[in-house]
């Protein structure tokens, strides 16, 4: 893969270098785990940052993706088979990190019958087990649209499901040739039937030639299935081999948006340049209550309502 021509980036997209004794701590324990994240394969911005507060992303099913999206650094290809002692090291590593909040993700397996969902549940089920504290984040594949796979997943109760729309649906064909944006809605729609209580949540990527009014479709499409925290960030350009920026947003477009959402009626919307669906995911399980207590106070004005 080639690194892109050297651009110069906004001055709001500086980011901090990776390094300090917690970033090396996490490096080694990754590397010792024989773990993947999504920090590394994907190039992720945030790394320094985030590893440096003791957080990464996990990504588990191997580091070889099935699927070849335009604008993902995760290599392309024909994955290995399954590492079925992975889920007991990812919960290895929560536990030695000490975290509240853990986030797992995948390459998409659609090599796999169930796309890997059992690996998913059996990771959630672990975590579970070695830190009963923690609250579990997952940002699940689409799984080819199939509904038992969600259903696995679902049944092991994470407390957040995750899955990004990434982009509008007029640029899918370029951006995600492999995915449909109603069959990753109708995902988020039956997530949140299966678990009515959980919380849903969606990413999209600015900056890939999208218009302002298609974004406010899709922040509409989120609310008519009630998902409740949706992130937006800034494409940045992995090589010269992915789609190349269209426009840089402005900081105060991402605030502008995050407005419009939450009057929209999104529970949360993480908005800004660096923004990525896991950044700063931790914070995120504060919303869980804020967001328990809206659903609270909604039901009891509409049984007042009914009487």
């Amino acid at each position: 893969m080639s690194l892109p021509p050297k651009t110069k980036h906004p001055p709001w997209l500086k980011v901090k270098i990776p390094g300090g004794s917690n970033y090396t701590r996490l490096k080694k324990l990754v590397t010792d785990l024989r773990l993947h994240t999504v920090c590394e394969s994907a190039l992720c911005p945030n790394m320094g940052e985030c590893w440096e507060r003791g957080t990464a992303t996990f990504m588990i099913l191997g580091d070889v993706c099935t699927r070849s999206c335009g604008f993902c650094a995760v290599t392309t290809g024909r994955p290995m088979g399954l590492d079925m002692l992975e889920p007991l090291r990812v919960a290895r590593a929560v536990e030695v990190l000490g975290l509240k909040h853990a986030v797992v993700t995948s390459v998409n397996r659609d090599d796999l019958k169930d796309g890997g969902a059992e690996i998913f549940a059996q990771t959630i089920t672990k975590i579970r087990e070695k830190c009963p504290g923690c609250t579990v984040e997952v940002l699940i594949p689409d799984f080819r649209g199939m509904e038992e796979p969600l259903r696995r997943v679902m049944a092991a109760r994470p407390d957040i499901l995750n899955h990004n729309t990434e982009t509008v649906p007029r640029l899918y064909s370029r951006v995600r040739p492999g995915a449909r944006y109603h069959r990753s809605i109708e995902l988020l729609l039956r997530a949140k039937e299966l678990n009515p209580e959980g919380i849903t949540k969606t990413g999209l990527m600015l900056g890939l030639g999208e218009e302002r009014d298609e974004v406010l479709s899709v922040m509409s499409d989120l609310v008519k299935i009630e998902c409740d925290i949706m992130t937006l960030g800034q494409y940045l350009r992995p090589s010269v081999d992915h789609l190349p920026v269209e426009r840089y947003v402005l900081p105060e477009e991402f605030a502008e948006l995050k407005r419009l959402g939450e009057t929209m009626g999104i529970h949360h919307v993480e908005s800004g340049p660096l923004v990525r669906s896991s950044y700063h995911a931790d914070d995120h399980v504060g919303m869980l209550k804020v967001i328990e207590g809206g659903r609270a106070k909604h039901e009891s004005a509409s049984n007042l309502g009914s009487r």
